[in-house]
């Protein structure tokens, strides 16, 4: 079983799936080489350095903190059943009230339609709030995820310049940096 990486007010929460095998078995998220998170958290402006797995805790300095839907480890996350998602969908709200980050970032679509039960999701920004944290889903960034590394990384990017103090204060034209 994964340790969330959580604190309270953090800028965004990260939700994976579920953990991988090479995750569970090291007892670190995001762990296999081919998953790009750790890579795409860096160049889109969320860590000044690239992370590996085992610094994970160290995201909190950050602000960002990590959680999974599903807790069993699975070789894919189409492993996952329907009931194992719609169970942590509920779990995850209960985090989430608790820890009231500014953003969640569910990454995949399917994934969050089915734990939170909408039909119609589109990338980005969702009309959904859990009490005051915007709720977001971004693509997911393992290497089964045949989506382009420039696609991944615009949608990350948007994220986290909606979550950048300088947009809050009406500075919104500024370019992301990598």
């Amino acid at each position: 079983m994964l340790e969330d990486i959580l604190s309270p007010g953090l800028r965004v929460v990260f939700c994976g799936i579920n953990p991988g095998l090479s995750s569970a078995h090291k007892g670190l998220h995001f762990a296999n080489p081919n998953n790009r998170f750790w890579k795409i958290l860096h160049q889109s402006g969320f860590t000044e350095r690239q992370f590996k797995p085992e610094e994970g805790p160290e995201l909190l300095g950050s602000g960002c903190g990590l959680t999974v839907l599903v807790e069993r480890p699975t070789v894919e996350a189409a492993d996952v059943t329907l009931s194992e998602i719609r169970e942590g969908g509920p779990r995850l709200i209960e985090k989430i009230e608790f820890y009231q980050p500014k953003a969640l970032a569910v990454l995949g679509k399917q994934v969050y339609r089915q734990a939170f039960r909408v039909r119609d999701v589109m990338w980005g920004k969702q009309e959904m709030t859990i009490g005051n944290t915007e709720i977001w889903v971004l693509p997911n960034p393992s290497g089964l995820n045949r989506m382009s590394f420039g696609t991944l990384l615009k949608s990350y990017r948007e994220l986290n310049l909606s979550l950048s103090p300088l947009r809050a204060s009406g500075i919104s034209n500024l370019k992301p940096y990598s």
